[in-house]
């Protein structure tokens, strides 16, 4: 195995495990049970139906879920997912949905709400930078909004939120992509969970999407739902089992192998937390010792287990270090476009010691610049 995979720091499309790779590698050439290339299998066929029923079974028991969630894998991302919850929950209504404004992503989900029906900002981060999550204290939902909406975890700005917002008795929808399956999650407070699967869970081309049965039957979709387009009701895929159209077979098959390996390698959800946990608590220690050399991005209490931003002194600094961590075999360091810096991405398929690695290459970086 090429040993750079080993070493990809990339916001996305993320690391896949090693494990994981080598399976998709025979894969393409000849599924064994199969006969033929992942590549060329029917979405029609027998097999794709037993791996779509398998994989919903895997995030099931992974997450504890209950019967009452239908589990789909749709297509077009969690920009996606922007529009339709927005088409099937907001059209119609006169009380406001309630979005939560924490950076980069939350942030592309408020024009698409705004298409659909009335919403309001409960709180945003915009005017101090996106460098820290808000306080239960600073938030004050409404109980007639028709849903509220954050997303979990940034990614471009390295922030993450350790709680459940909201109301219990307002659906809660929540973006996850960029941590679904990196630990346990309280998935029955939510009515509502999307997650694209570039991060942590498989390649780019498909999307999970977990949705509570009562919010269907609920009457806040019978408004709205009976005018969507077909394909962007949920009723319509599941109805069709994620088989409405062509699904993204190769990408479906690859989340499949990754939920294999956390329960049959990794052992679960919480062994995942605990490896997360210590990769990202490797980086900040590392930051927080560092004089001031290495500066986090991020408020302590709002840190990524995901995404450890950071800057150096000056912007020719952090082109040294990212020039030279690439010669070194490290890749995807480069903070996004959209604020710069530097970005360690460590999510599910990047092991410890690839982690161990990069803050070996931190701390002589920063011996070699104090000389």
């Amino acid at each position: 195995m090429n040993p750079r995979n080993r070493l990809n720091f990339s916001g996305g499309p993320g690391a896949l495990p090693e494990s994981v790779l080598l399976q998709v590698q025979q894969a393409i050439v000849e599924v064994p049970e199969v006969g033929l290339s992942i590549l060329g299998i029917s979405h029609r066929s027998s097999w794709f139906a037993a791996v779509i029923t398998e994989l919903e079974n895997n995030i099931r028991q992974l997450l504890g879920l209950p019967e009452n969630y239908h589990v789909l894998f749709l297509q077009g991302g969690a920009t996606q997912q922007f529009s339709m919850v927005p088409m099937t929950l907001l059209q119609g209504k006169t009380a406001p949905a309630e979005y939560v404004h924490t950076g980069y992503w939350s942030g592309k989900a408020l024009p698409a709400a705004q298409r659909e029906g009335p919403m309001r900002v409960v709180w945003s981060g915009a005017a101090s930078g996106f460098r820290q999550l808000p306080g239960d204290a600073e938030l004050a939902f409404s109980a007639e909004a028709p849903y509220i909406h954050y997303v979990s975890n940034e990614t471009v700005e390295g922030l993450q939120f350790h709680r459940v917002l909201g109301r219990d008795d307002v659906p809660r929808v929540c973006d996850m992509s960029s941590d679904f399956l990196s630990k346990p999650c309280e998935a029955q407070r939510f009515s509502l969970i999307y997650a694209h699967a570039q991060k942590n869970i498989g390649p780019a081309g498909v999307t999970v999407v977990l949705i509570r049965d009562e919010l269907l039957r609920d009457e806040l979709l019978r408004d709205a739902s009976t005018d969507l387009p077909e394909f962007l009701d949920y009723r319509t895929h599941i109805k069709a089992h994620s088989n409405a159209n062509t699904p993204p077979v190769f990408a479906i098959y690859v989340v499949l192998l990754v939920t294999r390996w956390l329960m049959q390698e990794i052992g679960g959800l919480a062994r995942m937390d605990q490896i997360n946990r210590s990769k990202a608590a490797l980086l900040y220690s590392l930051l927080d010792r560092s004089e001031g050399f290495y500066r986090a991005r991020a408020e302590p209490r709002d840190r990524s287990l995901m995404n450890v931003t950071f800057n150096l002194a000056t912007p020719e600094m952090e082109q040294r270090f990212l020039a030279e961590s690439l010669a070194a075999g490290f890749s995807g360091l480069a903070g996004h476009r959209a604020t710069g810096g530097i970005r360690a991405s460590i999510y599910n398929g990047l092991a410890l010691p690839a982690v161990e690695q990069l803050a070996g290459f931190m701390e002589d970086f920063q011996r070699r610049q104090k000389r």
